[in-house]
C-alpha cells in the first residue's frame, strides 16, 4: 500500500498490527464468514465496541481488496462483506452513541480551584482548559502549536496537520483567536507567554496525555462523573453557536467540512435562546 498510494495513519497502523497478531498466521482461505464472525464475538467479548469492531473489519476488507486489486491475488471480498452484515445484524458493529456532555459551571469552577490550588501540579491545567473552550482545539493540537504559528496582530493562530480523515499530513489550518465564550484566547496566550521557557518553541510545552490524565484524575477526584477532556472541544464549538455564529463561521474555528460531521460535537442549550430573543427584540 506504502508503494502504490497512501500510507495508511497512525491509528489504522495500529489496528492493523493487531490484527497481523490474531490474524495474521492464518491463510487466506481459512479467512472465511465464519472465522471473521467469530473474530468480531471475540473482540466483543475483550470489550470492543461497535465502532472500533467496524474499524477492524474496515481494515481487514482495505488489505484484501487491495492485494486482489492491485497485486492481483485471487480472493474474494464477498466473506468479508457477509461478515460484516451479520455483525451488524448481531448488533456488534454500528455507529457510537454521539455524546451530549457538556461540563457546567460549577463543575468547571471546581476544576479551576483544584487545579490552581495544587502546588504541585506543574502543567496550568486551568488555563488550558479556557483555552481548550475558547478554541475548541483538541488536547494534542493545544500542546503542539508554536510561537511562530502566532500571529498577534491579526489574532491568528496556525494549526499544523490538523486532524482531517481525509488528509493526514499538509492540512493546515488558520483560527481566529476569539473571546467569545467567556474565555479569551489572546489573553490566555499572553498569560503562557510569561512563564516562557526558551528551550521549548511551543507556546504549551506539555506532554498533552500528561493533560489529559490529569483532567481525568481531578474529575474522578471530584466527582464529576463521565466528563472527557474532548468534551470541551464540545463546549467550545456550543458556545460558538450560542454566540450567534452561523455553521460556515463555526467550521473555520473547529476544522470541521460539513454540518453533518459538525452537528454532533453541538449541543445547545435551550436557555440561550432567550439572550437571542432578547437581542432580536431590541
Amino acid at each position: 500500500m506504502k508503494e502504490v498510494g497512501k500510507p495508511p495513519g497512525r491509528s489504522k497502523n495500529a489496528t492493523l498490527e493487531r490484527l497481523q497478531r490474531e490474524l495474521g498466521a492464518l491463510r487466506i482461505g481459512a479467512l472465511d464468514r465464519e472465522r471473521l464472525i467469530r473474530f468480531g464475538r471475540d473482540r466483543a467479548k475483550e470489550g470492543a465496541g461497535p465502532v472500533t469492531l467496524g474499524q477492524d473489519i474496515g481494515a481487514i476488507k482495505l488489505v484484501i481488496a487491495h492485494a486482489a486489486a492491485v497485486h492481483g491475488i485471487e480472493v474474494c471480498v464477498d466473506a468479508i462483506l457477509l461478515a460484516r452484515i451479520a455483525l451488524k445484524r448481531l448488533g456488534l458493529i454500528g455507529k457510537g452513541k454521539e455524546r451530549d456532555r457538556r461540563p457546567t459551571e460549577d463543575e468547571l469552577n471546581k476544576l479551576f480551584a483544584r487545579f490552581d490550588g495544587n502546588e504541585r501540579q506543574l502543567i496550568p491545567m486551568s488555563r488550558i482548559i479556557k483555552f481548550a473552550i475558547a478554541t475548541a482545539m483538541r488536547q494534542e493540537e493545544i500542546c503542539r502549536v508554536r510561537w511562530d504559528d502566532l500571529n498577534l496582530r491579526t489574532k491568528m493562530l496556525t494549526i499544523r496537520d490538523r486532524k482531517d480523515p481525509r488528509e493526514k499530513k499538509g492540512n493546515d489550518q488558520r483560527i481566529p483567536l476569539l473571546a467569545v465564550s467567556g474565555y479569551d484566547a489572546t489573553a490566555l496566550i499572553e498569560e503562557q507567554r510569561e512563564i516562557r521557557s526558551n528551550r521549548d518553541e511551543r507556546i504549551f510545552p506539555y506532554v498533552h496525555r500528561s493533560a489529559g490524565t490529569a483532567f481525568t484524575r481531578t474529575c474522578r477526584d471530584l466527582k464529576i462523573e463521565d466528563l472527557h477532556f474532548h468534551d470541551l472541544r464540545h463546549e467550545g464549538t456550543s458556545r460558538l453557536f450560542e454566540a450567534g455564529f452561523s455553521i460556515q463561521q463555526v467550521a473555520l474555528v473547529t476544522g470541521h467540512r460539513d454540518w453533518k460531521m459538525l452537528r454532533r460535537y453541538t449541543h445547545l442549550k435551550p436557555e440561550t435562546l432567550h439572550a437571542g430573543a432578547n437581542f432580536r427584540a431590541t
